[in-house]
């Protein structure tokens, strides 16, 4: 039962970014296509997929062996990395 309340976690995770990287893209192309929005927002989505990889990649795993495999630090690091500076990027986008 943990492992498929895990997964749509990872799941809900996955959908709340991809909402922030879409607000992202909107808010940057709501003023008009500037430098420096585009390269922001470009960041932004880079972030997303790098998530996006890693949530997908941790889905799968929990999806198939019973006991899952641990979730080891360097993709735990990289998927809190991707979100505070996605969360980043979309702040300075709105400022």
């Amino acid at each position: 039962m943990q492992p498929e309340r895990t997964r749509l976690a990872w799941r809900r995770t996955t959908l709340s970014a991809t909402v922030v990287a879409v607000l992202a893209g909107k808010s940057a192309l709501r003023e008009g296509p500037g430098v420096t929005a585009f390269v922001v927002c470009a960041l932004c989505c880079g972030l997303w997929l790098g998530f996006l990889a890693v949530a997908h990649r941790r889905i799968r795993t929990l999806s198939g062996a019973v006991p899952p495999a641990v979730f080891t630090p360097r993709h735990a690091g990289t998927a809190a990395l991707c979100t505070i500076a996605m969360a980043v990027c979309a702040t300075a986008l709105i400022f």
